[in-house]
Order: structure tokens, then C-alpha cells, then sequence
């Protein structure tokens, strides 16, 4: 059901090469000083993982999220920060003027985005709202033919390099997420519009983390997406691919802290053998292969529907939640089979461990998915 076509195994190989080649050996040093690989996403743009989902009319490479979630999980394979720069820029940002916006948005700003030439972030966390969306304050009031926005955003992925962002603001209070949540693109330059503290994080230290600050920011009607209010309706729909994006990258964390668990085991030796030869460590690695293939599998259904068009609210955070919490297991024995190597910098182990924890917090936390799938369950029942 889920066996890859010849194209798909190509450009499983061509991602995993490049990231050998282009990011492997940098992984410490980015992680260490925390910083934003501008040059290689520049290349990944020429690649066209910029935009991956996007039709070619549209500059994109015209494929589907089979070939996202393969491109992601390969990126992060190396190195998780990579792989959210990607997902973020294509499943966020770019997609939510896909989705939203009209023709002419679409064409206006979408060739830029999926050719690399510029980045892209997507606001909706606010230091007062994450989970609760309808809890946010950033607003936009209409005013000489546009909006102003006034408000900030926090936590939000490529913030202080994007050259435009999709940003969520309250445009009706009273309706609160039912029609009070517009969207609304805003370019970097924009009077008014400034990327604020940038965050020191625990993993993922790569990508960039920042708030977005905006103080009597005027945008005009044509960067409206989508009708008045429909901000938050497009956004859930927006999140729905979103969540396969960060199933991925857990898939990817997981794979790259098997594979060095795997390798570690065979080389360390105690007792006079390899400890892979022990059938603790056996008992290890079997499990953490099974619960990567099953987060796999999950993975690739919600990517193979979401393909076909169809509604994938439920397997999508599926995905998501199992993928990100088997991942949390994985890279938490792949740090306990190594032992104290496991706790040091020498060895990989310990920045897949940091870096995966986000999985279970971004983009809707393992609680909310669980939220998702309960409500999604029980819809027939009412």
C-alpha cells in the first residue's frame, strides 16, 4: 500500500545526499553558535523543496506531501533545524496563501517562495495564546483603505529571516474564532512590522526562533487572505498539513538517532563483545525500529490522503501525535544506549534527544491532537 515509485526512491536519494554532503558537517558548529543555515537554504530552494507541494505553474516542483514527508524526514535525518526551516516555509506559510488566498495573492508571492527567493514564517502564537487561539490580542482594525495591525506573535520558526509573513490578527472580538480571525501577509520592511527577541532554545538551535513585533503596521486591502474572518477557519485547515510536516521530522529525528544508536552499538564493546550482541540492547533496537516503521506508516497515510484530496483532520494528528511521542522514546534510548557517551557532545545522541521534544509542542501539542482525535471520533455519535 505504501511501497515508493521509482521518482519518489530518486529523490529520497538526492535529499539524503545533499544533506550528507551540505549539512552534515556543519551540524555542530550550527547547533553550538546557534546559527541559521542561510547558505543551504538557499540550495534547497534551487533544489525546489522550497516548494515541494506547489504546482509548477506557480514556480513549485508540482509533487505531493508522499514526497514532503520523504524530503523532511531526510532533512531532519541530519539535522531537525534544517528540517523546520523546510516545513515551516512550505506547510505554514506558503501554503496558507495556497489555500487562502486568491489568484492574484497567489501569484504574486508564492513563485518567490517556492524558488527560495524568499522565506517564509507564519504567525499565530502570541506570548498569551498558543493552545487557545481565541485567546489572541494581536488585532487588525480597518483604515485608509487597509488595516492596521498592532499586536505580537511568539515562537514562530524563520521570524527574524522571512521576507514575508502569513500573520493571524482579531478583527472582530465578539466573534472570537467563528468569523473574528482574519489573515493577512506582511512583507519584511513594512513600516511598522520588525522581528523581536530571538529565542535561546534547548534543540533545534539552528532554526530561528523569534517573536514578531508590530506597532501600527499598515498593510493594504490586497494583503487580506481570504475573506474577513476567515483567518482562523483557513488556519486549521492550514495546520491540518502542518501536522503531517512535523510527523515527518519526527520521523527524521527518529531515524537519525536510530542509525546512531545502531552504529554505536556495534562499535562499543563491553564484557569482551560488541553490546549489540547483548540482547538488552537488542530488545532496544527492535522496539525502536517497530515504532518507527508504525509512525512511518501513519505518516504516509495521512500524506497518500491528504494527495487525494480528502480530509485528513484526524489521521494527520494521528501522525503527529504518535509519530512525535515514538520519537520521544527512540532518541531517549538512543541516549541511554550509549551510555555516558550518551550525555556528552561527542556523540549525536544527545542533540536528537534535545531537538525532538518539540515534536510533542509544535503545532499543537500532544494534548490537543488527542483533543482533535477524540472530537473527530465522536462527531458521528451527536
Amino acid at each position: 500500500m505504501f511501497g515508493l515509485t521509482d521518482e519518489q526512491e530518486q529523490l529520497q536519494r538526492e535529499v539524503r545526499t545533499f544533506a550528507a554532503r551540505e549539512i552534515a558537517p556543519h551540524v555542530s558548529e550550527w547547533d553550538e553558535g546557534s546559527v541559521f543555515p542561510a547558505g543551504v537554504v538557499k540550495k534547497l530552494g534551487a533544489m525546489g523543496l522550497l516548494g515541494v507541494i506547489f504546482p509548477e505553474s506557480l514556480g513549485g516542483a508540482g509533487l505531493g506531501y508522499v514526497e514532503y514527508v520523504l524530503a523532511i524526514e531526510e532533512l531532519a535525518r541530519v539535522d531537525g533545524s534544517v528540517g523546520i526551516i523546510v516545513a515551516a516555509h512550505n506547510s505554514l506559510c506558503t501554503n496558507h496563501i495556497m489555500l487562502g488566498g486568491n489568484d492574484e495573492q497567489r501569484q504574486r508571492w508564492i513563485p518567490k517562495l517556492a524558488s527560495g527567493e524568499w522565506l517564509g514564517c507564519w504567525g499565530l502564537t502570541e506570548p498569551g495564546s498558543g493552545s487557545d487561539a481565541g485567546g489572541a490580542r494581536t488585532t487588525a482594525v480597518r483604515r485608509d483603505g487597509g488595516w492596521v495591525l498592532n499586536g505580537s506573535k511568539t515562537f514562530i520558526t524563520n521570524g527574524s529571516y522571512a521576507d514575508c509573513a502569513v500573520v493571524l490578527a482579531v478583527t472582530d472580538r465578539e466573534k472570537g474564532t467563528h468569523g473574528g480571525i482574519s489573515a493577512f501577509v506582511v512583507g519584511k520592511g513594512t513600516k511598522g512590522f520588525r522581528p523581536g527577541k530571538k529565542e535561546n532554545k534547548l534543540g533545534l538551535r539552528a532554526s530561528d526562533t523569534s517573536e514578531l513585533i508590530f506597532e501600527e503596521c499598515w498593510v493594504p486591502d490586497e494583503n487580506l487572505l481570504g475573506a474577513v474572518g476567515a483567518g482562523f477557519k483557513d488556519a486549521m485547515r492550514v495546520l491540518d498539513g502542518g501536522r503531517i510536516s512535523i510527523a515527518a521530522l519526527s520521523l527524521g529525528i527518529g531515524r537519525g538517532a536510530l542509525d546512531a544508536a545502531m552504529r554505536y552499538a556495534a562499535q562499543r564493546k563491553q564484557f569482551g563483545k560488541a553490546i549489540s550482541e547483548f540482547q538488552a540492547i537488542q530488545f532496544k533496537l527492535a522496539t525502536m525500529a517497530t515504532e518507527l516503521d508504525a509512525a512511518w506508516l501513519l505518516t504516509m497515510r495521512a500524506a497518500q490522503m491528504k494527495d487525494a484530496g480528502q480530509t485528513v483532520t484526524m489521521e494527520s494528528s494521528m501522525a503527529k501525535l504518535y509519530a512525535s511521542e515514538a520519537a520521544c522514546r527512540i532518541c531517549d534510548e538512543g541516549v541511554q544506549i550509549h551510555g555516558g557517551y550518551g550525555f556528552i557532545k561527542d556523540y549525536p545522541a544527545e542533540k536528537f534527544y534535545r531537538d525532538v521534544k518539540l515534536c510533542t509542542i509544535g503545532e499543537g501539542t500532544s494534548e490537543i491532537q488527542r483533543m482533535v482525535i477524540a472530537r473527530e471520533l465522536l462527531k458521528g455519535l451527536r
